[in-house]
């Protein structure tokens, strides 16, 4: 076969073999291209479905995590206080392929920066926004005295404004107008309804609310949120406060309380059969007899001169009010110095005096208030005593789970009740928009053990 060559514009020959070889690499490269790309598609789709598949593995896990929290809080020995941490699992449970932690509090206790605490959080542990006076809600980081007035106003029942507060009037005038409530918080991120409750005034420089400082967190202006970058975390008001928090007022075992200021001949008989005839004089000639004027059960123990360990006897017996249940009081076990510090009679020396001996005592010592007039002073004790408690009904679990790789991030905030007996769940709320909080550490970790299996 006679070869042919062809003249291209320049006037050079060239082969028409090398014509073809041209167009074939052409067509090549094309394949490869046209391959590539869909095999990178597919990847992409293969690691939308295995996230899909780790979303749904990490959804269930938080369900699962509810019935074990619900199953703790049923079998709890001591009903009405805070479960012993090292009694359950609250750190990378595993459940199928997936894992779970509780998100917790250091709990005065300094956590690291790259690792929050575990563990179930009491809500007794924060101020309540249907019970503080405006005072006490002054008294926390980062509250304004506007904002106080305004939380006053809008859960009182009447239509008086407040110095410095909001009712109807104020919030009519917005560009999408709404009457103030005037009836109780039914959850703390009613809040931002509120006049003055600003996004940094309620969140601060926690955005992803895991109680630490994350790197994000503290680079000032360099990522959201914008922080000061002092090391030091501004966790905002909505740290410290809660709707929940309420007791039974009734003894353990469901039976009635004695009410120390008007069932006289009732203390009298729970004093003789508990210590006998000649001890129980001697208490009620302490009092006076006279307890009309009591506020508080530990006022009681003050006055009675009894010891921890008598006191401990009949603490669950005694009450000052007449009502079902008591709402708003503080669990001097739990809260952070921030809360302790609004109540009144103490302030930012005392509350650090009582978080940092509490840390002296085990559980079973703080069962009792009796610990807390070792600490302070008499009268701080008389003025703190109606705010106070050692017990929790209402317990916190802020649930994050990840499926098998790391993947499928989940998290949600779940409030339970123990009143009654049944622990059942009065809020639930989906957090994770608010990001990734479980730290960068564990976050490494599974970004490592994704590196090595690919």
């Amino acid at each position: 076969m006679k070869r042919m060559d062809y003249i291209n514009s320049s006037g050079k020959k060239f082969s028409r073999r090398g014509a073809v070889l041209i167009i074939v690499m052409v067509i090549s490269l094309c394949l490869v291209t046209i391959a590539l790309y869909f095999g990178d598609s597919m990847l992409l789709e293969y690691r939308a479905a295995d996230n899909v598949v780790e979303g749904y593995e990490a959804s269930q896990a938080i369900e699962g995590a509810r019935r074990y929290i619900q199953f703790i809080l049923k079998n709890s020995e001591d009903l009405g206080y805070i479960p012993d941490p090292e009694s359950y699992k609250s750190e990378k449970v595993k459940i199928g392929n997936a894992s779970f932690w509780f998100v917790g509090r250091p709990g005065g206790e300094t956590s690291e920066d790259e690792k929050p605490a575990f563990g179930m959080v009491c809500e007794s542990s924060r101020l309540n926004l249907n019970t503080a006076t405006r005072e006490m809600l002054e008294g926390l980081p980062g509250m304004t005295s506007t904002l106080a007035a305004a939380i006053i106003d809008w859960r009182d029942t009447n239509m008086e404004l407040s110095p410095g507060g909001a009712e109807s009037q104020h919030y009519l005038l917005l560009d999408n107008p709404y009457n103030c409530k005037d009836g109780a918080f039914e959850t703390v991120e009613e809040l931002r309804l509120v006049m003055d409750a600003e996004w940094d005034v309620l969140y601060g420089e926690d955005t992803n609310q895991n109680g630490i400082l994350d790197a994000n967190e503290n680079d000032g202006d360099k990522s959201p949120p914008d922080d000061n970058a002092d090391g030091i975390l501004d966790a905002g008001i909505i740290e410290y406060l809660t709707a929940y928090s309420r007791e039974p007022n009734q003894r353990s075992d469901g039976s009635p309380r004695i009410n120390v200021r008007t069932q006289r001949q009732e203390l009298r008989d729970l004093l003789r059969n508990t210590f006998g005839e000649e001890r129980a004089n001697q208490i009620e000639q302490a009092t006076g007899g006279n307890t009309q004027n009591v506020r508080s059960v530990l006022e009681y123990y003050i006055i009675s001169r009894m010891t921890a360990a008598e006191f401990a006897q009949i603490e669950d017996a005694l009450t000052v009010s007449n009502e079902q249940t008591i709402p708003g009081r503080v669990n001097v076990n739990t809260a952070p110095s921030e809360v302790l510090a609004c109540l009144p009679g103490m302030d930012e020396g005392t509350a650090e005096k009582v978080v940092s001996a509490r840390t002296q005592k085990s559980l079973d010592d703080m069962k009792s208030l009796a610990w807390v007039a070792d600490v302070l002073e008499r009268e701080q004790c008389i003025e703190a005593g109606p705010y106070l408690t050692t017990r929790c009904y209402q317990f916190r679990a802020d649930i994050s789970a990840v499926g098998l790789n790391g993947r499928g991030y989940r998290r949600d905030l779940l409030v339970f009740d123990t009143r009654g007996g049944e622990p059942r769940v009065v809020y639930r709320r989906d957090l994770a928009r608010a990001g990734w909080a479980l730290g960068s550490k564990i976050r490494k970790e599974y970004l490592q053990r994704e590196r090595k299996e690919e």
